[in-house]
């Protein structure tokens, strides 16, 4: 047996030079690199307060909805500065120093609870499109160089929404989709524009009709990007309907109009559509929250609805891994279902008391989610309700959190968080004398869809095969030493 125990050390220690490959990504948008709210790293925090576990603290003017957006060594920030003025802010990620900070738009107001900085960044990794509740669309470069802007309802008439506008642009390729679906404060049609994103003009723009009434036209979403067997469609969410439009004309391609089957005349949306293995999920006010199957064209209400659900939430967007469906409510109550079939697996469930209007994000195996009190409940993720942890920052909080290189940053009234110590990614080289790993370059992905920081994948690869093999070959081993099965006169390893 001695030579088999020398080839399994063998094996061992060549997976052992293999070296060790970390995985990082960017949150370039309000819902994370994939556009749904999850992020695929590993190791992020659990437990923190206001100075535990906190890399940086950075003060704030005032509260926002707006998420914070990182790339790299950037934090982009939409701030409501004071009473009238909205700026654009590009932080320093390692310090939490401001980098520069550029003139958005004056007219801020106070509208309830939000304010006109509610909608989030975007970025490619080189520029940045911010747009503010008053209609300001601007560009700039990393450097903090306006490229261009565009004011919105100077061209297509003023907003006409109860609360103050609040959707963030959709980034996808040359494209930046910008939706303006209102009624309550004007007879004006609803429409989605398509800008590119070099210059800010615009490409199309279409009118998005509807039999909504009062206040249900009024929808405070992020549009959605669905891709599925070779084909895009921009999902679009509001006025008792959700709907699929060409990214190329802006035609509307399909249509669910069940956001609100009694036309109650106070059903505005608020949580947005997101997309996740071939299933499109369609909140509203809560009941019912709809998930589609793509494909369809005219009206798929009957041919396409796969299941609904009345635990939906109102104000946070839920979060799915495509397993599982993550519902949480407005006052705290965890629902999850069959991510497929919309079949209960567990709930209600109370978190903290509390409103929340912060949508859940979902990493590392975990649910973060932040009440209006800046309290985020840490939720163990899968089939069983399980609370890890509740950090309390104490401080009002609409924002919801964003995740890269290893840090949660979370935004209240008074601070930006940086939660956790950075880790970018790494190669870590083994001590023998082996060829270096070659690296890549961050590689960004269409659009929003997200820039994932790969390096070293040929050395991943080859430690994944020489794992399988050493374990392949110390069972054969132990098989051999336990010797035949009395009972099938197999050779089998030790229980």
């Amino acid at each position: 047996m001695q030579p088999i125990a020398i080839r399994v050390s063998a094996v061992l220690l060549a997976a052992a030079v293999v070296p060790a490959v970390a995985r990082a990504e960017h949150w370039p948008a309000w819902r994370g690199p994939t556009g749904d709210g999850v992020s695929t790293e590993t190791n992020l925090p659990v437990e923190w307060d206001t100075e535990r576990n906190v890399a940086w603290k950075l003060a704030m003017p005032a509260w926002s909805g707006s998420t914070p957006i990182v790339w790299g060594d950037r934090i982009f920030l939409n701030v409501a500065v004071d009473d009238d003025n909205i700026e654009l802010w590009s932080l320093d990620r390692d310090t939490g120093e401001p980098l520069w900070k550029r003139h958005l738009s004056d007219g801020n107001r106070r509208l309830r609870k939000q304010n006109l900085s509610s909608p989030s960044p975007v970025t490619d990794g080189e520029r940045v499109w911010v747009m503010t509740g008053t209609g300001i669309l601007k560009a700039f470069d990393f450097d903090g160089t306006e490229l261009w802007m565009r004011d919105i309802p100077a061209s297509y008439g003023p907003f006409g929404l109860n609360w103050g506008y609040a959707s963030s642009p959709l980034l996808d390729g040359p494209a930046l989709y910008v939706q303006v679906l209102h009624g309550m404060r004007t007879d004006d049609p609803s429409y989605v524009l398509r800008i590119d994103r070099d210059t800010g003009e615009t490409v199309w723009r279409v009118e998005r009709p509807t039999e909504a009434v009062r206040e249900s036209p009024d929808s405070y979403t992020t549009p959605a990007l669905l891709e599925y067997d070779g084909v895009k469609e921009i999902v679009i969410t509001g006025g008792d309907a959700v709907t699929g439009h060409d990214p190329g004309t802006g035609r509307e391609l399909w249509r669910a109009d069940g956001l609100n089957p009694t036309r109650q005349r106070d059903y505005r949306i608020v949580a947005s559509p997101l997309v996740r293995d071939g299933l499109i999920y369609a909140p509203t006010r809560v009941r019912p929250l709809l998930a589609l199957r793509p494909g369809g064209r005219g009206d798929v209400l009957d041919s396409h609805v796969v299941w609904s659900t009345d635990n939906g939430p109102d104000v946070p967007t839920p979060v799915t891994d495509g397993e599982y469906f993550y519902v949480v409510n407005d006052r705290g109550i965890v629902f999850v279902s069959d991510a497929k079939t919309g079949e209960p697996v567990y709930g209600p469930e109370r978190i903290r008391r509390g409103t929340y209007s912060a949508s859940p994000v979902l990493a590392d195996g975990r649910i973060y989610v932040t009440n209006e009190d800046g309290v985020t409940t840490v939720l163990r993720a899968g089939p069983e309700f399980e609370v890890l942890a509740e950090n309390d920052f104490d401080d009002y909080c609409l924002s919801s959190p964003a995740i890269s290189e290893g840090q949660i940053f979370i935004r209240t009234t008074g601070h930006l968080y940086a939660i956790g110590e950075r880790r970018p990614p790494v190669v870590a080289e083994a001590a023998s004398p082996a060829p270096a790993a070659a690296t890549e370059p961050p590689a960004a992905l269409d659009g929003t869809r997200g820039a994932t920081v790969r390096t070293g994948l040929g050395f991943a690869v080859l430690a994944v095969v020489g794992v399988v093999v050493a374990t392949a070959i110390v069972l054969v081993a132990f098989r051999f030493r336990k010797g035949p099965s009395r009972r099938t006169g197999r050779a089998e390893a030790p229980l």
